[in-house]
């Protein structure tokens, strides 16, 4: 008989932990029996035809009461199912799946995951999670070694995110993209929703420079949101006719295979996905060296955090399968006017990739050979060997 396995997840809207629960969905699916429970079915952004989903129509509340209500009832609905459905185990994914599927436990086991170093700031949840899980499955080495040194929690597991690169590279043939600029050489591309931990007032800042020297560059950012105060400083920097915003992108890819370099400039990570995303399209990419994810992704060796720590980069650095440049500050500044040290490293950075050709295919080789060890075949390896444990 097949296990059944729920996955808990708040929405499926465009997201990182969205994305890995309908990829786990279908790669778990031959094996075992799947259900996936969300709180609100709202802007649906992922394929989920022939999937089991089970909507509970219990979406967002704005003040506190109404959130700490809504994990009450959230929690009693998903512990009525769990008996019901007979689950053996309940996978969750996000903050407040977690909270729903530790507090609704039964018989089942019982996994939380840690998809963003940000989740780790809450330290009462995370002790919380500590106790009440059998499984703490963790996007990044480094926030496995974290649980383990500050919450002596030997519960967790690293897991990487999946990624199909032959479905990406297939996407990413799947029609042109409409893009505002004809025959476009040189375009820098991003992609995330509208959230200042991206950081992209330092990409658009350091963008400004470097359109002063290659007129012919252009940047596009992809993503849910609609950056008008990012439009605003464009503007006030006079490079607005050379960003595109395209918006949300159900196939995003054939936007991002046009681009000719991809830069991740966010202060903050989980596993960020669209950097491999980029890789397995052959596309070269320059990343800030923020907790959790590009270190893990773009050098060979891991590097413990207390390694980290101690040879925390001031200056840009030449990795194994891609550029790391030192982390940018998390202090939002939109003023036109003010072009900080670390913007201009990556304007650096981002002018010696497009005009150093020797430099540009070195990272367009090693990018693709790198994403090919990120590959839903180990996923579904590790998952199966954890579920049949």
């Amino acid at each position: 008989m097949k296990k059944k396995i729920m996955l808990i997840v708040p929405m499926l809207h465009q997201g990182g932990f969205e994305r890995v629960c309908v990829a786990t969905a279908r790669l778990l699916e031959p094996f075992f029996d799947i259900y996936i429970i969300i709180f609100d079915s709202k802007d649906i952004a992922y394929d989920i035809k022939g999937l089991n989903v089970i909507d509970l129509h219990m979406g967002v509340k704005k003040d506190m009461a109404g959130k700490l209500l809504n994990v009450v009832k959230r929690s009693f609905m998903v512990r009525r199912l769990k008996k019901k459905l007979t689950i053996d185990i309940a996978y969750s994914f996000g903050p407040t799946a977690n909270l729903v599927n530790v507090f609704s436990r039964r018989r089942e086991q019982v996994w939380t995951g840690i998809r963003s170093y940000m989740d780790m700031e809450n330290e009462r949840k995370i002790s919380l999670l500590c106790k009440l899980s059998d499984k703490i499955l963790c996007c990044s080495k480094m926030i496995e070694e974290e649980l383990a040194k500050k919450y002596n929690c030997k519960k967790a597991i690293t897991l990487y995110n999946p990624l199909d690169v032959e479905e990406i590279r297939k996407n990413a043939e799947a029609g042109g993209p409409r893009l505002p600029w004809d025959n476009a050489e040189h375009i820098i591309v991003s992609m995330g929703r509208e959230d200042d931990v991206k950081g992209y007032w330092h990409l658009i800042k350091s963008f400004a420079l470097l359109q002063k020297d290659i007129p012919e560059v252009k940047l596009m950012i992809i993503g849910e949101g609609d950056f008008e105060e990012y439009r605003n400083l464009a503007k006030r920097l006079e490079i607005a006719d050379h960003i595109f915003f395209p918006g949300m992108k159900k196939n995003p890819f054939p936007y991002l295979k046009a681009a000719e370099v991809y830069v991740l400039s966010s202060y903050n990570e989980g596993f960020p996905n669209a950097l491999l995303e980029a890789m397995a399209l052959g596309i070269p990419v320059i990343a800030t060296d923020c907790m959790t994810g590009p270190r893990e992704i773009l050098q060979k060796k891991y590097i413990s955090e207390g390694e980290a720590k101690a040879g925390k980069i001031t200056g840009a650095i030449d990795a194994d399968y891609g550029v790391l440049i030192p982390n940018m500050s998390p202090e939002k500044n939109l003023d036109a006017g003010l072009i900080t040290e670390e913007e201009k490293v990556l304007y650096e950075e981002i002018k010696r990739m497009v005009t150093d050709r020797g430099h540009y295919e070195k990272y367009k080789k090693v990018a693709l050979m790198r994403a090919g060890d990120f590959s839903n075949k180990a996923y579904v390896e590790i998952l199966k060997k954890q579920i049949e444990a």
